[in-house]
């Protein structure tokens, strides 16, 4: 009863005239931003920051947010239409595309656009009702647990690769190896930079997606003198009831993914999208589907991109920790405002916490009413020829990857990559494992080197330490099971052994 009081107290905030308009322009601009290949919300709300200086500390941060959430909406329709992603819709190419490839556009972007629904409201209740316990979750993570989380979601390359596990695994290899690429955090010694200024600081993911994604399908397009986008036709939006009773188990269990890891610091939309979809390849009625334009591949990371990109907020109002680059910036937009981040800011400012919260639910309906209905108006944009189009995606994904550090070279990063991505195509090897190395693998290796550190040397705290002794635990108990599996299969794939008088002869 006392969280529906307080919610009512954060309506009256959130429902007011001026908040309500600050709350559609967040969510407007979010999700234009979002459409937009390349860019994101990191650069648009630090390019927006100064703005908010003259505009009311309540209205300001709903905005923001507001500009958060909504490009977490709004992402995955260039992943789905024109298999273009931004960091936390990279999943949703895989599937997403497919369902273009087989017309069936407007349903996967409804897809989306309803499991997103689906997981911010989830997002909310645990916002709503747990933040600040949920907020000491992330101090009970040490470095050894959060390296057997790593290790954990390196299990997802088997998920998330749709061709053989050997090329996979490959792949995350290289992912890894480019995810070392610049300055040693630890020694401060250039890796792999081959001497070039540019690499000191990493390859930029938004430059690997891009590259991988993006531009190795508008090559791709080309080659094949494709003049007609893949969606042109009569667009399908409302699924069916069947197809209804598939995208929400998909839905809620990526809302559930998502909540947890937007949580952890480190996790985020990023690590929760590649985890649900790990999950719905696993425990889906129709996992063999997925991979293959599935709907349940777009509903689960959907879902958990949202529930994620809202949970994210509990650290940073909760204890005062960012757990990501975006929530720096709201956390300097709190600064700005004379607001401190933390464990006493739901007592100190409980007209800011809980009218932020209730802003939430309200920009989620906005962002329903916004993304689906207005699916065909979306699509109209991409209905021009592809020979018309792809100058005007190439200038989008030239100005996302420049955005980032103002930099040409990261231009020339990207297009390298998009020709790197051109040779994955034709040697049909799938980019989403390399992703999911360049992510985990310089968590992996930071926090199990601070882990040693800590330890001297030691490897007992990755059996002593309840989290990461249980989190290895179920990572041993997977693969057991899996060689059992195998040599089980293997076993019944030999032909039988037929035993005459003349002695033994194969069947």
């Amino acid at each position: 009863m006392e969280v529906l009081h307080n919610l009512a107290f954060g309506f009256e905030h959130a429902l007011t005239i001026p908040n309500l308009l600050y709350c559609a322009l967040g969510c407007t601009v979010g999700t234009l931003i979002g459409l937009l290949p390349g860019l994101g919300p990191l650069s648009t709300i630090s390019l927006l920051l100064p703005l908010t200086y003259s505009i009311p500390t309540t209205g300001a941060l709903i905005m923001l947010a507001g500009i958060y959430y909504g490009a977490q909406y709004g992402d995955s329709v260039s992943a789905i239409t024109m298999k273009i992603p931004h960091a936390s819709s990279i999943v949703a190419c895989i599937d997403g595309y497919q369902m273009t490839l087989k017309g069936k556009t407007g349903l996967a972007l409804f897809t989306a656009g309803f499991s997103s629904f689906i997981g911010g409201t989830v997002a909310i209740v645990v916002l709503s009702t747990m933040a600040p316990a949920l907020g000491e979750v992330g101090f009970l993570f040490g470095p050894a647990d959060y390296c057997a989380l790593m290790l954990l979601g390196f299990f997802c390359v088997s998920f998330v690769s749709s061709g053989s596990l050997l090329n996979g695994l490959a792949m995350a290899m290289v992912g890894i190896l480019l995810g070392m690429v610049g300055t040693d955090v630890n020694s401060g010694v250039a890796r792999y930079t081959m001497g070039l200024p540019f690499l000191q600081d990493g390859i930029g993911i938004i430059s690997i997606a891009l590259g991988c994604f993006g531009i190795a399908e508008v090559v791709k397009n080309l080659d094949n003198k494709n003049v007609l986008t893949p969606f042109n036709g009569k667009i399908k939006l409302m699924p069916t009831w069947p197809e209804f009773k598939r995208i929400i188990p998909s839905a809620l269990r990526g809302s559930v993914i998502g909540s947890v890891l937007g949580i952890l610091p480190g996790g985020g939309p990023t690590i929760a999208q590649f985890a649900a979809y790990a999950a719905d390849k696993k425990f889906s009625k129709y996992k063999h589907e997925i991979g293959t334009g599935c709907i349940e591949g777009v509903a689960g990371q959907a879902a958990a991109d949202e529930a994620a990109a809202r949970t994210s907020f509990i650290p940073l109002m909760a204890i005062g920790i960012p757990e990501n680059a975006v929530m720096a910036l709201m956390m300097a937009a709190f600064i700005v405002k004379g607001i401190q981040p933390g464990p006493n800011m739901i007592a100190s400012h409980p007209e800011l916490f809980w009218g932020l919260v209730a802003s939430m639910w309200v920009g989620n309906c906005f962002l329903l009413v916004l993304n689906v209905p207005l699916v065909r108006l979306w699509l109209s944009v991409f209905k021009v020829p592809y020979t018309v189009l792809f100058p005007g995606i190439l200038f989008f994904c030239c100005v996302g990857t420049f955005s980032i550090n103002n930099s040409l070279d990261d231009i020339y990063t990207t297009a390298v990559f998009g020709l790197v991505g051109y040779l994955f195509l034709r040697l049909d090897m799938e980019p989403a494992p390399l992703m999911l190395g360049f992510i985990l693998g310089p968590m992996l290796e930071e926090n199990f080197r601070r882990a040693m550190l800590l330890s001297r040397g030691s490897f007992s705290p990755f059996v002593t330490r309840p989290i990461a002794g249980t989190l290895l635990g179920v990572i041993a108990i997977v693969v057991l099971w899996q060689l059992f599996v195998f040599f089980r299969n293997l076993r019944k794939s030999q032909p039988p052994v037929l035993v005459t008088e003349e002695g033994v002869a194969a069947g």
